[in-house]
């Protein structure tokens, strides 16, 4: 779903998504397609499923500044 606004993660980039766990408006970069959610919340409902099966760690707000401290593992 399109919407407008700031991204409440990062906060400088303008929202194009809304998160359907959390209703965060998240810009591209905080939005995970997949899931429909915002990578926070991909963080909390994955926990403990991070690899992919090439045995990556795949988790994108691991390394992301933006995402809150809680959520970096």
């Amino acid at each position: 779903m399109s919407v407008s606004g700031l991204c409440q993660v990062c906060e400088s980039n303008g929202a194009e998504e809304s998160c359907e766990r959390c209703g965060a408006l998240v810009c591209e970069r905080h939005y995970d397609g997949e899931h429909a959610m915002c990578v926070s919340c991909v963080a909390e409902t994955t926990r403990g499923d991070r690899r992919d099966r090439g045995g990556r760690d795949d988790d994108r707000s691991r390394n992301d500044p933006d995402v809150p401290g809680e959520y970096r593992f």
